[in-house]
């Protein structure tokens, strides 16, 4: 059973703007807190921003004042706004529970940030 969407990705030129989306379950979404990780060719996935069910956000070093991450209980659907797009952006996207276990790992969204 497929437990997370994501959608959102493509080509972008540097500088530039995404929003991901990542659609859930009820439980899943209700009940835990909620992550992006990212992987690029040839290096391990790692988180990039989590938000709790209060609102709490984090997120990693390398994305701090440029991402948002954000959740619609009315959609069951977390975002990452990605503003100041860079090269060194350019990875497969994922959610997943932000925590230390997960989910199996749904299909991801290539963002690839290239002029």
């Amino acid at each position: 059973q497929v437990q997370f969407v994501e959608s959102g990705g493509g080509l972008v030129q540097p500088g530039g703007s995404l929003r991901l989306s990542c659609a859930t379950s009820e439980v899943i979404f209700s009940n835990y807190a909620m992550a992006w990780y990212r992987q690029a060719p040839g290096k391990q996935r790692e988180l990039v921003a989590r938000v709790t069910p209060s609102g709490l956000t984090s997120y990693a070093d390398s994305v701090k004042g440029r991402f948002t991450i954000s959740r619609d209980s009315a959609k069951k659907t977390v975002y990452l706004q990605m503003n100041r797009l860079r090269p060194e952006d350019t990875a497969a996207y994922y959610c997943n529970l932000g925590g230390d276990h997960f989910r199996p790992w749904g299909p991801g969204t290539q963002v690839t940030v290239s002029s």
